[in-house]
Parts: C-alpha cells; sequence; structure tokens
C-alpha cells in the first residue's frame, strides 16, 4: 500500500509505509465490534425480504452507507419500485456532499484519480475517524484512512451476508437489542470530536430539526433537513463573535 501524507494546506510533505495502513485497520477494530451487531440485523431483515446471501453484500459492498441500505430494504417489494428506492438512497446519501466537503482542505493537493476512489471507502465511521486523526495530528493521512475504510467495509458486507444467512433461523434479531449497537458507535465518535458547547451549536439545531422532521414529516425528508440546517446554522454562528 503506498500513500502519501498530506499537511493541514493540502501540500504534500512526506510518503508513508504501510505503518499508516496498519494503523487505521487497528483504529477500526471497536467500531467493527459495533458494526457485527447491526450488520446482522440488516442482514437477517433482507433476507425477510427474499434477498439471498450472495445479493446481500453485493449490494452492501456496492452502496456502502447503513443508513440508506435500511430504507432500501424497508422498501423492498417485488417486484421493487427501482425509482422510488434510489430517489431515497439518493436523499439519504446526500450527507455525504457535506462529509466530502469537511475533508476537501485536505485532499485539494491530491490527484482526483487518488482521491476519488478513496471516497468510496467514505461511510460516517471513516470520515470521522479520518477527520478527528487529522485534527489531532495536524496532518491527513491517506493511508489511515484507507485502512480504517477498508476494514469498515470488508467487516459490513461479511456480516450481513451472516446475518441474511442465520436471520432465517434466529427469528427477528431486532429483540436481542442488536439495533442499539449503532448509535452507541456513533455516540464515542462524536465524544472524539468534540471540542466544547460552542462549536456543538450546530449539532443540536440539526438534531431537533431532524427529530421534529421525523415526528411531522413522512419519509426520509429529516435526513435532507438535518444536514441542511446543520449547514446553515455552521455558517450563521460561526459569524458570531
Amino acid at each position: 500500500m503506498s500513500s502519501i501524507e498530506l499537511d493541514t494546506l493540502g501540500e504534500v510533505a512526506k510518503p508513508v509505509g504501510v505503518s499508516e495502513f496498519l494503523r487505521g485497520l487497528a483504529a477500526a477494530v471497536p467500531v467493527q465490534i459495533g458494526f457485527v451487531p447491526f450488520a446482522l440485523v440488516l442482514g437477517a431483515q433482507a433476507a425477510q425480504k427474499g434477498l439471498s446471501p450472495a445479493e446481500v453484500p453485493l449490494m452492501t459492498g456496492l452502496n456502502f452507507g447503513g443508513g440508506s441500505e435500511f430504507a432500501a430494504i424497508d422498501l423492498w417489494t417485488s417486484p421493487p419500485h427501482i425509482a422510488l428506492i434510489v430517489a431515497i438512497t439518493f436523499l439519504i446519501n446526500s450527507r455525504h456532499l457535506l462529509m466530502g466537503a469537511a475533508l476537501a482542505p485536505f485532499l485539494s493537493a491530491m490527484p482526483k484519480r487518488k482521491v476519488l476512489p478513496a471516497l468510496f471507502f467514505m461511510c460516517d465511521e471513516s470520515w470521522a475517524m479520518g477527520l478527528a486523526d487529522a485534527r489531532a495530528r495536524s496532518s491527513f493521512s491517506m493511508a489511515y484512512f484507507l485502512g480504517a475504510g477498508i476494514a469498515l467495509w470488508a467487516c459490513w458486507m461479511v456480516f450481513t451476508a451472516v446475518g441474511a444467512a442465520i436471520g432465517p433461523m434466529i427469528g427477528d434479531v431486532e429483540a436481542y437489542g442488536f439495533d442499539m449497537a449503532f448509535p452507541a458507535v456513533f455516540l464515542v465518535l462524536l465524544r472524539g470530536m468534540w471540542t466544547g458547547l460552542r462549536a456543538a451549536r450546530p449539532w443540536l439545531v440539526s438534531l431537533v430539526t431532524a427529530a421534529l422532521v421525523y415526528l411531522f414529516v413522512p419519509g426520509a425528508w429529516y435526513v435532507a433537513a438535518s444536514a441542511l440546517s446543520g449547514l446553515v446554522s455552521s455558517y450563521l454562528l460561526a459569524k458570531q463573535p
């Protein structure tokens, strides 16, 4: 694995070896543990909708976004409403536009032929890990990001397939409380990015907006509303002294 480490201005600083990739793999282990029960839930739900253990990892591998995959499974019918599923998937994954924008200052000096394939492995967790690591070390390590992202991607595919295989045998896996694992992982990631109440105000605006839209508006519009409110509040609050 060859990679390039960038400083905060996006300038090439020094080559790094496989150690950064391995550091990403190691850092992803606790998050992988949190992935497992949630992947089992998704795989079991997909099996209940008629998807095979081979089709499930194909879906989760090509569309590495757990939230949109749960929505797609929930909307899955026979035959499936492809246009509706694609639209909802795009809506839920639209948050990646903002996540990519947050990484852009660190990636601007890299060629797009390297950046774009690497961003395929960007999910909420790998993005948070890469950004938190960049802020802590004052430099962005693409190898670390890839190590974490590929580890999470592989774990997600494997255990969604396992969930599809064993789900029909163990029944309703949500009854075991497995679905609480993902929120727990997000709370841990947020703790690592916490810099104080002042900086967290857009998070609060986004959270309240998402909750209100979820309660009063059908569909997945709460995802877009949350992202947009967070973006607007960040812009407005950043202007305050």
